[in-house]
């Protein structure tokens, strides 16, 4: 299987436990790799036989900037759902992360893979 990747995509959101969290819009940060075989398209240098990401980048970005889930862990699971159903993907891995949620680190969050 090969793998069409988005790395770092920021998507400012309400996400967060706190009374603070939602008032405000943070940044969320997604890695996202996505199994697909890529043969045809390398064939037919044609973008209708390959994943789109960007047509996937901006289902998410959407999809996320309207969103206002209280844990990461729920965001993760409506973006890999949207990924395996929305864009036929057999394979998911999906790094979420939010920057700057716990002091001295860089960022903290989830890694899941799914799978149909």
């Amino acid at each position: 299987m090969d793998i069409v990747y988005i790395r770092d995509l920021r998507i400012e959101t309400v996400i967060g436990i706190y009374d603070w969290e939602r008032e405000i819009r943070q940044t969320v940060s997604l890695d996202l790799e996505m199994g697909t075989d890529i043969r045809r398209a390398g064939e037919t240098d044609s973008i209708e036989d390959t994943l789109d990401y960007k047509s996937v980048a901006k289902h998410l970005i959407d999809f996320v900037e309207k969103s206002e889930f209280q844990l990461v862990e729920t965001l993760a699971e409506r973006i890999a759902a949207i990924v395996l159903n929305e864009f036929g993907v057999p394979w998911m891995k999906l790094r979420l992360s939010k920057p700057g949620a716990v002091t001295g680190s860089q960022d903290v969050g989830v890694i899941i893979e799914r799978s149909q």
